[in-house]
């Protein structure tokens, strides 16, 4: 079992996110797809749209959505399972 946590907020105020300053971020675009995927850093992201899952190595599969705010954890190896095209804010720390 993984002690890397995948952290979720669902439905961020509009103030947190503008003092996050969420809305500078880069966006991220990926069609309906699964691959594996290893953070080499922290990411922050916040989705604008889609419908995703993503399982962590030897953890539990999380699923995301539109206003979901989602900090994955650097070193964590997983699975990406998108089910609707994904766009997203994203920032590495």
């Amino acid at each position: 079992m993984s002690d890397q946590q995948i952290l979720l907020e669902r439905n961020p105020s509009p103030m947190k996110l503008e003092v996050m300053g969420i809305y500078d971020w880069p966006i991220w675009r990926k069609e309906a797809s699964r691959f594996p995927w290893t953070y080499q850093q922290q990411e922050t992201c916040y989705v604008l749209r889609g419908k995703f899952s993503v399982t962590p190595e030897g953890g539990e599969t999380q699923h995301f959505k539109r206003g979901d705010l989602i900090i994955f954890p650097q070193g964590m190896s997983c699975v990406w399972d998108i089910e609707q095209d994904v766009e997203k804010h994203y920032d590495f720390q």
